[in-house]
């Protein structure tokens, strides 16, 4: 099976400016992306899916310094650009994580690739992994299937989308009791988030690539940590969007499963 890891990035960021390029004990965000995808199993190709916009081409310069692939999709459709960037390498299987996740669970993603190759689901999901640390697996007829229905809802949360069990196959890895840290945010949306995951990094040496369980670790010794970032909260999903999402599945199924018809031969 040809399985693609595929990183979503764009330097345009309104809270934290070109935060893909902030160093990371020396070497930038994406790159501390870049070289944990290099430790997942079973991967044929990793692929940097950046956008048409001149303002992103340091980061292809980024993806050729670092001797993988890159793919210059949809400058605003983030799944159109995954969808596109699949067809055009070929791919069976996806992959995903947003380039501003350097410390996503290697170890899980091997247990999504694992999963994947059994060839059965549409779409592959961890749960209780704190924000940043999961990957997600989609089948690319299951992308392109939302891709299209994503033009009915005019939305681009598309989680709501895809994890449907009444039309997709899904299939949920749950997290050992000692991992499961949801509580945790892990991701750089914010200055002081940049502060907090460079604050483990300096705790390693510049060429380590920190596992899941040294960073969990980490913070259970250094509790202080997550004061750096605490007022910073994730965004909860706009509820109205949602409800519009599950009634127009309720009212348009069979529509649905006659598009996703369409893909899957």
């Amino acid at each position: 099976m040809k399985i693609g890891f595929l990183i979503t990035a764009r330097l345009k960021s309104t809270r934290l400016p070109l935060k893909l390029l902030l160093d990371l004990n020396g070497k930038s965000i994406i790159e501390r992306v870049i070289e944990r995808c290099k430790k997942v199993t079973d991967i044929s190709e990793i692929i940097l899916c950046t956008s048409t916009n001149p303002q992103d081409k340091t980061l292809v310069d980024v993806a050729k310094k670092n001797n993988i692939y890159y793919y210059l999709g949809s400058e605003m459709d983030v799944l159109k650009r995954l969808s596109d960037a699949a067809e055009f390498y070929g791919l069976e299987y996806i992959i995903n994580i947003t380039g501003e996740n350097p410390l996503f669970s290697i170890h899980h993603a091997n247990l999504v690739v694992d999963q994947a190759k059994k060839g059965k689901n549409d779409f592959i999901y961890i749960e209780g992994l704190p924000i940043g640390c999961a990957v997600y697996g989609i089948r690319p007829e299951a992308l392109k299937t939302i891709c299209e229905i994503k033009k009915e809802v005019d939305t681009e949360i598309w989680g709501t989308l895809i994890n449907r069990p009444e039309v997709f196959d899904t299939h949920k890895i749950e997290v050992e009791k000692y991992y499961n840290r949801q509580e945790l945010r892990i991701t750089t949306d914010y200055l002081e988030d940049y502060q907090f995951i460079e604050k483990i990094y300096s705790l390693f040496p510049a060429s380590a690539v920190p596992s899941y369980h040294e960073v969990i670790n980490v913070l259970s010794e250094n509790p202080d940590f997550e004061k750096i970032h605490k007022h910073r909260t994730q965004l909860a999903l706009d509820k109205e969007v949602v409800q519009r999402i599950d009634n127009f599945f309720s009212r348009n199924l069979s529509n649905i499963k006659e598009i996703k018809a369409r893909y899957y031969k």
